[in-house]
């Protein structure tokens, strides 16, 4: 069975924090969300999990794999670590969206990201058992290097990649219910119900039509988000060297 888990994570009182006693240096700040997004990630990567930063003050983790503990375990590391504290909720159904949708209403009745008194939320509605599997595709765009890093600025190339992971993000979130995330340089991952070769060469379509930037796709499945990704890195491998712009792994174990 195709289910994913997702965990909304969400810094406590984030906003006003910000701002008392006084505004904080954007530096600070800045630097307190990449570390705290790196911390994260290493964890979750213990798991064999993956974290999206998104806003940074709100982030997304793939976590088929965590339970309960593991997930207050979590929020322990960055209470000793940090000056914030973070909620969590956690949901999982067929389609990221869903769950996402599940998670995010357990959080907000839960009391607002702004509430002084709220710390350290920990929802968890319903967990994916150990034989369902999820699907991770990953995105990018074709002869970069060639096309852009090599032949216009920096900052230009940053549009192109920005306007295509847009594009992307939008369809696929409204077609599908998947969920995709920026990652750097001109990678895209995203979090998939199960779809079929055509539903991605539609969104590649897409991409190509609204922003005139070309994708190819690989696509994993496994129990867990980071043997899924790295199935689905190899097949973009094969779109590399076989000229494809859509590749299936093979489920791993």
């Amino acid at each position: 069975m195709s289910r994913i888990q997702l965990t909304l994570v969400q810094i406590d009182n984030y906003g006003p924090w910000t701002v008392t006693p006084a505004p904080r240096r954007e530096t600070d700040l800045q630097t307190l969300q990449s570390r705290l997004y790196a911390d994260l990630s290493q964890f979750v990567g213990h798991y064999d999990c993956y974290i999206f930063f998104t806003r940074f003050d709100n982030m997304l983790a793939v976590t088929n794999g965590m339970d309960r503990a593991a997930h207050r375990r979590l929020q322990e590391t960055v209470r000793n670590r940090y000056p914030v504290t973070v909620s969590l909720s956690t949901a999982a159904a067929e389609s990221p969206v869903d769950a996402l949708e599940t998670a995010s209403i357990q959080l907000q009745r839960a009391g607002s990201a702004q509430d002084r008194d709220r710390r350290e939320i920990l929802r968890i509605e319903e967990t994916a058992d150990t034989d369902d599997r999820l699907h991770i595709a990953h995105f990018d765009v074709n002869d970069v290097t060639e096309d852009y890093t090599d032949e216009i600025n920096a900052f230009d190339t940053f549009i192109e990649i920005e306007q295509a992971y847009a594009s992307l993000m939008r369809y696929f979130r409204h077609e599908y219910d998947g969920l995709s995330f920026f990652v750097g340089g001109d990678n895209i991952i995203a979090a998939c119900p199960e779809l079929t070769e055509n539903a991605y060469r539609d969104a590649i379509a897409h991409v190509r039509g609204s922003v005139d930037v070309e994708l190819k796709v690989g696509v994993g499945r496994a129990p867990r988000a980071q043997p899924a990704g790295m199935a689905a890195k190899h097949a973009l491998e094969t779109c590399r060297s076989d000229g494809s712009i859509v590749e299936f792994a093979r489920p791993t174990a």
